[in-house]
């Protein structure tokens, strides 16, 4: 596109220009219709739980804002992992209290 635009090439330039603007397009189509739409919904019933959770812990004598700060850490972290596996169901307690296991098999030590 730009070679073309230098030797003073009107068609080669626009060409080009038109490739490169389909392939974006290309691009925004296929990455719109590949995104699962379970990753992107909001999940009110595991807000509310997750709610009832930290209030648990701040009823129980934990620092509120160091719990919040905490479950945005959580959040960072969820966000800039890749899911390799689906999430665990929603429970209202701690699925490793007293078990020794999580929702995918042995706790780590």
């Amino acid at each position: 596109m730009i070679v073309g635009s230098i030797a003073d090439n009107n068609g080669t330039a626009i060409t080009f220009g038109l490739v490169t603007a389909v392939a974006a397009v290309c691009l925004i189509l296929v990455t719109s219709v590949s995104t699962d739409p379970a990753s992107v919904q909001f999940d009110d019933d595991r807000a509310r739980a997750m709610e009832s959770r930290i209030q648990d812990l701040v009823d129980g004598g934990a620092d509120e804002d160091a719990v919040r700060d905490l479950v945005r850490d959580a959040v960072v972290l969820g966000r800039s992992a890749r899911p390799t596996r689906p999430a665990r169901p929603v429970t209202s307690g701690s699925p490793t209290a007293g078990s020794g296991t999580d929702a995918h098999g042995p706790a780590a030590q």
